[in-house]
Formats: C-alpha cells, sequence, structure tokens
C-alpha cells in the first residue's frame, strides 16, 4: 500500500485549525499573554508561521539552523530571523549549555575543545555524555559557543502560551501536533461522534489545570533538580476552584512528596501530602507521622475513620488503626486470603487459576463467567450511553472517555438521568436499555469498554439473578466515582440456580490488593455473595483430559492445513468420550503424506471444511485440558486454524512426550510408536488420528497415575 503524504502546508492548516477552535470556544479564558500570542503568529510571513510550527514539533527546544530542510519553507534565514525579531525564537544562552553540546556530534566536540585549547584535557575515547560532561564543568559557555559553532543554532523562545493553547484543544499536556499527523496517517485512532466544546468551566479552571498537568508531565524525567522545581510549582501554584484540578494538584503532590521521603527530606514531603488533601495523600501522610512517632497519626486516622473520602480509604484507615493502635497482628488482606474457600485445581492450570477454578464450579452445575473489571464497565457503559456519550461529554475528536468521568462530575450533571435509571435496576426492568443501546450502538468505539468484549450472556445473568438494590447500589459507586471503581472486581461470576455471585481468585503466592479487598466489600455489604477462592494445585481426576492428534498436509502451520482430528475425553483415568472427523484441507495432500497416513485426496473430497467442525470441536473440548504427544504441533494447528476463523483458542496444554520423559526416564526413543511397543498399548493405525489420540490417552493415564500417586505420597508425609 503506498504511504499516506501530508500536504505541503499541513502543520501550518492544522495549527491555524487548533487556534480559530480556541478563540472560539475559549475566548473569555484566553488572557492577553494569549491573545498576543496569536496576533503576533498572525503577523509573521507565511515562511516564518511554518518555521515555528515546525520547530515546536521538533524534539527539543534548540535546533541546528543548517538541518532545516522543509519543502514548504522556500527562504529558512529570513524565516529564523523573523522569529527572533517578534520574540518566538532566539540565539543560545548559558541556559541552553547543556542542551547545546548534547545537540554536538562527538567529533564536534573534540575539535572544539582543542580550538578552544582544552585538547590535552581530553580524551577521543571518552564517550559523548563524558565529553559534555567536561564542557559544562570546565569550559565556559562564550568559549565553547565560539568555537563550536553556537551561531548557527536557534532556541524556541517564550512557547507557554502554545502549551497553554494545545492544552486546550487535546485535554492534556501536548507541546506538538504530532496527534494530528498520526490521525491522518492512520496511525492514531480519533472519535468522529464528537463535536469540539469547551471542556473547562472557567478561566481558573483551565488555567490550575493546565499549571498541574505541566507538573505531572515533567517528573516523567525523574531527576533531582525537576523534583525540586515541581515541589515549589506545587506548593505555590494556582487555586484548585474545582475538583479536576484539585484532583490533579493532589496527584502531582503525591508523587512528589513520595519522591522527598524517599530521598529523607520529611518535613518537605508532609508539607506536599497536607497539600494535596487526597486520600492517597492522606494514607502517605499517616504512615509518614507514624513512622517519625508523630501522635498526630492517631487522630489523622480517626478523622479518615469517621470522614473517608471513599470506601478504599475507610478500609485503610481501619485496617491501619487496628493493626497500629488496636492491638491486631494481622491485616484485613491478609485474614481475607486466609479465610477464603480452597479449591482443588488440576496442576496443569498454573498460570491460569481462573481457568481451572472456572472449569470446577462448571463441573458443580453452575455456569462461570469471566467477569473482572470488563463485566461491570460494560454494563457501566450500556447502561448510561446516552449521558456519556451523547451528552457533549466527549469535548474533540481525541477524546474517548467523557470528562465528567475524569473530573468526577457525571453525577452531579446527570442526577436526575441517573437517578431514573437506577430506579429501572431496582425494579428489574434494566435489560430493556441495554439492550436497546446494544442494538441502536452497536461497534461503536469508547473508552469505557470494548465490543468485542460484550458478553450478553453474563449481563443479562447479573441483572437477573443479582439482587436488584444491590447492583443499583454498586451502579451508583460507580456514578460517584468512576475512577474510584474502574478496577479490583473479582475475576469470576458464578451463577447457580439462578443466583448470582462473585469469586476472586487467588493461587499460591498471591496477595489481595486493598481494591480488591474493597470490592469485595462493597458487594458483600449490597447483598451480592463474593469471596476469595484459594487454589490447591494438584491432580483432579474429575478434570477432563481432551487427548488429541491430527493429521496435516505437512509440518508448517501456517502453510499446511489439517486433514484429520481424533479426540479422546478422559476423566478419572477412564475414557468418557471420543470426538473424530475427516477435514477437507482446500488443497492437494502431497504423495508422501499420504504414503505416511493413508488419508487420500479422495477421502478428504466431501469432507467437512474446518470452519464446518469447528464449533462441534470446541464444544468437546469445554474446559478440558489439551493433551497431545509433541503437544505444540497439534496445538500450533489448531490455533491457526481458529485464528483464521478470528477466533479464540486457549487451553491449558499437557504433552505425553514430555510427562513420559520426565516420569518414566531412560527410554532411547519417546515417539509414540516406540513408547506403545515398550508399554504394550495398542497402535493398530499409527499415523490415523483416533488411534493415535486413543494410544495417547494410555500414555496419559500412566502419566496421571504417577502425578496421582506424588501427590499422595506427599499427603502422607505432610500428615
Amino acid at each position: 500500500m503506498k504511504p499516506t503524504t501530508l500536504p505541503v502546508y499541513y502543520y501550518l492548516d492544522h495549527f491555524v485549525e487548533m487556534l480559530h477552535f480556541v478563540e472560539k470556544t475559549y475566548g473569555e479564558i484566553l488572557t492577553d499573554e494569549h491573545r498576543s500570542f496569536t496576533a503576533r503568529f498572525r503577523g509573521l510571513t507565511k515562511d516564518a508561521q511554518c518555521l515555528l510550527i515546525r520547530m515546536v514539533n521538533r524534539r527539543g527546544a534548540i535546533f541546528n539552523r543548517a538541518l532545516f530542510k522543509y519543502p514548504e519553507i522556500t527562504d529558512l534565514e529570513a524565516a529564523a530571523c523573523d522569529l527572533i525579531a517578534c520574540g518566538q525564537a532566539r540565539g543560545l544562552r548559558a541556559e541552553d549549555y547543556t542542551a547545546f553540546v548534547l545537540c554536538l556530534p562527538k567529533t564536534a566536540l573534540v575539535d572544539g575543545a582543542r580550538a578552544a585549547g582544552f585538547g590535552r584535557d581530553v580524551r577521543t575515547s571518552w564517550s559523548k555524555p563524558a565529553l559534555a560532561d567536561f564542557f559544562v564543568a570546565a569550559i565556559p559557555f562564550d568559549l565553547a559557543a565560539r568555537h563550536c559553532g553556537a551561531g548557527g543554532f536557534i532556541a524556541l523562545d517564550n512557547t507557554r502560551p502554545i502549551e497553554f493553547l494545545l492544552y486546550l484543544y487535546f485535554g492534556k499536556t501536548a507541546d506538538d501536533l504530532k496527534n494530528f499527523a498520526l490521525r491522518d496517517l492512520g496511525v492514531l485512532r480519533t472519535n468522529r461522534e464528537t463535536s469540539f466544546s469547551a471542556r473547562f468551566a472557567d478561566a481558573d479552571e483551565a488555567h490550575a489545570c493546565f499549571h498541574y498537568s505541566q507538573v505531572l508531565d515533567r517528573i516523567e524525567v525523574r531527576s533531582a533538580e525537576i523534583f525540586e522545581r515541581a515541589a515549589a510549582a506545587i506548593l505555590d501554584g494556582p487555586p484548585r476552584t474545582t475538583e479536576y484540578a484539585a484532583d490533579l494538584a493532589a496527584r502531582a503532590a503525591c508523587q512528589v512528596g513520595q519522591f522527598f521521603e524517599k530521598q529523607g527530606d520529611k518535613d518537605l514531603a508532609e508539607r506536599l501530602y497536607r497539600f494535596g488533601g487526597s486520600a492517597d495523600c492522606r494514607e502517605r501522610l499517616v504512615r509518614l507521622l507514624y513512622a517519625k512517632g508523630d501522635k498526630a497519626a492517631e487522630n489523622l486516622l480517626r478523622d479518615m475513620i469517621d470522614d473517608a473520602e471513599s470506601d478504599d480509604e475507610h478500609l485503610f484507615a481501619t485496617d491501619f488503626y487496628a493493626r497500629k493502635f488496636g492491638g491486631r497482628r494481622t491485616g484485613l488482606c491478609t485474614e481475607l486470603l486466609r479465610s477464603g474457600r480452597t479449591i482443588v485445581v488440576d496442576d496443569t492450570h498454573r498460570g491460569n487459576p481462573e481457568a481451572g477454578v472456572a472449569g470446577v464450579l462448571r463441573r458443580q452445575g453452575g455456569q462461570v463467567y469471566f467477569a473482572e473489571n470488563t463485566l461491570w464497565h460494560t454494563l457501566f457503559g450500556l447502561l448510561f450511553w446516552d449521558e456519556l456519550f451523547e451528552s457533549g461529554q466527549l469535548h474533540s475528536g481525541f477524546d474517548w472517555v467523557p470528562h465528567c468521568l475524569r473530573d468526577r462530575t457525571f453525577h452531579r450533571r446527570f442526577a436526575s438521568q441517573i437517578d431514573g435509571k437506577l430506579a429501572e435496576v431496582r425494579s428489574g426492568n434494566a435489560l430493556p436499555i441495554v439492550l436497546r443501546t446494544v442494538g441502536a450502538r452497536w461497534g461503536r468505539p469508547n473508552g469505557i469498554f470494548a465490543w468485542d468484549h460484550v458478553q450478553m450472556g453474563a449481563l443479562r445473568a447479573l441483572l437477573e439473578g443479582a439482587g436488584a438494590d444491590g447492583l443499583a447500589e454498586i451502579l451508583q459507586a460507580m456514578c460517584d466515582d468512576f475512577r474510584g471503581m474502574r478496577d479490583g472486581f473479582p475475576d469470576l461470576m458464578h451463577v447457580r440456580d439462578g443466583k448470582v455471585s462473585f469469586v476472586e481468585v487467588k493461587a499460591e503466592g498471591d496477595a489481595i490488593r486493598r481494591n480488591q479487598l474493597t470490592r469485595l466489600r462493597q458487594l458483600e455489604n449490597a447483598g451480592i455473595p463474593a469471596e476469595i477462592g484459594r487454589v490447591d494445585y494438584r491432580f483432579d481426576p474429575e478434570q477432563d483430559y481432551v487427548v488429541v492428534d491430527i493429521e496435516t498436509t505437512g509440518a508448517w502451520s501456517t502453510g499446511d492445513r489439517i486433514t484429520e482430528i481424533g479426540a479422546v475425553k478422559v476423566r478419572n483415568h477412564q475414557v468418557v468420550d471420543e470426538w473424530h472427523s475427516l477435514v477437507n484441507p482446500q488443497r492437494p495432500i502431497p504423495a508422501k503424506i499420504v504414503v505416511l497416513t493413508g488419508i487420500t485426496n479422495q477421502m478428504v473430497r466431501d469432507a467437512p471444511a474446518f470452519h464446518e467442525v469447528a464449533d462441534s470441536f470446541m464444544a468437546f473440548m469445554a474446559d478440558g485440558i489439551f493433551v497431545a504427544h509433541n503437544v505444540n504441533f497439534d496445538y500450533g494447528f489448531l490455533s491457526y486454524e481458529y485464528e483464521r476463523l478470528e477466533r479464540r483458542f486457549h487451553f491449558p496444554k499437557l504433552c505425553t512426550c514430555v510427562g513420559m520423559r520426565r516420569r518414566y526416564p531412560g527410554h532411547k526413543s519417546y515417539g509414540l510408536g516406540k513408547l506403545c511397543a515398550i508399554y504394550d498399548i495398542e497402535l493398530e493405525d499409527h499415523h490415523r488420528a483416533l488411534c493415535d489420540a486413543r494410544a495417547a490417552a494410555r500414555l496419559l493415564n500412566l502419566i496421571n497415575k504417577k502425578r496421582d500417586d506424588g501427590i499422595s505420597a506427599e499427603a502422607v508425609q505432610a500428615a
């Protein structure tokens, strides 16, 4: 495909578009500084306008003028002079020294040092960073500038107005127009369902949010100097007139405070935490005060318990108070984990314990859905779609998450609509609202959930099987603080006899995070059963093993195709079911493969293609463990076939070849035919799928007997 070529004046046109939008939408917010910039910009020549925008789009703030080569600019030198004359650019100054020397090639630094009279002090073997450090430490800036060609460089100046205008447009800190290019080159997807509108209520909010967003952006470069500047910018920052501005300031204060706490400057960290005032800041402050032995920690904890900002904060405060001042030895998370129900899961599920627990619960007669956060996000997004996505809360095409969720004003803005829909939830009439949204909006991209993760069966079961009042209570909490409720929900939803419960799965070595404990408590308090399921890995005789063998047109999984599938289901060491089908590979079978397998083109001519048997085979697999001799060969072919159908094929795997090597060592060969001969296993029609699967099932039983015996021996020793 021919690459997209951007028009010559692409960046200029979009910059002008951005200026027009900001002036129209935020006219009352703009200050004299911003109006002065826009007037100054429009007074520049077209070449100077284009050069300014190109410099804004480049990395860094200083540039070698000799490297400027832009097709839309006819006279680069004149454009540069115009920018210097109007104050948007300047020559280099001492403050640019480090950036300047880092822009130069190593050879230029060596030659410059020699020309400046420092040739004996430098070594050509030094790295460029070492040379740069030497320059800054030993050679005066004016001397280095004269001998290293600083006159050929230019620096951006007075860019804060541009950065603020871009912030108003994009809703986040941005110092260039690359988002436009990424969009039009097809790299960045934008939201075409939005209309541009103001995201800030007034000038105070806009300037405060911009200020603290810049602090958050800058501290991503973790250096002591930047954090020192950030601390001053936070403590002397503008008033936080809205919750969104306060939230940005608190996030910055918490991150910078933690830096200084680790550096040992506890007093500055305490000031930052007190300034931030958020739940996270209060938690850090309590921990800091307690570590100092300050009795104020106890009083602060009591205040947090009495007036917690959220359930999560209340949980932290009550837990910390009980452990530090109430004599309790273990934390709530540890206690909950220890009290969890033990669920025996076959150890083949190591790495995916949720799937193992789901299989166990299904065998006990329930329906199980993988829920975690996705199920709740989907329900929330579908139920409140109109308020979130049809009411002007997406302020530009670059927005995906409604601003009212970011600044926690969702419930305040849409109180009557939300209350009405929650009343429908309480009365058991929410499902029609969800179905109408699905029917009318299916596939519309959004920042809350992905359509390919929508499980209508799970949503229906949740709405019908969870207590209506409790469900409304959880949704109410999400409306009040979606950001605070966006994660921590349990892994599985279990439906049995029409009743819904949730299970958070924890394997050995896993810990309970506080947000998970909070969600479990919220669900329980809302009358929706939720528990911890502690996984005990061992051989589970009730686990289904599906022993599979395939025949193919060759060995290349992404090029060759399947000609036959045979599968045997084993439970408690017994074969309980079989599945078999020839498959039309939709290409000729090579002669050597015909000789090997005995499967001819005539035999598969009228056989079903893979897509015709895909559902049947997947149903046969169910919650089984995929077993094969040299398992990656068979699994690879089948997973690729499902990938061609845009379907997921994901099961735990067990290899009988590897298992026999481990459990029955010492044989010269572990090929299927050799092992069948050694262990007197029938193999009448080798290289036919069902025959080989039956033989591999016998090997599986040998392996599982050893696994079972090993676990029994461990149990005896433990007793």
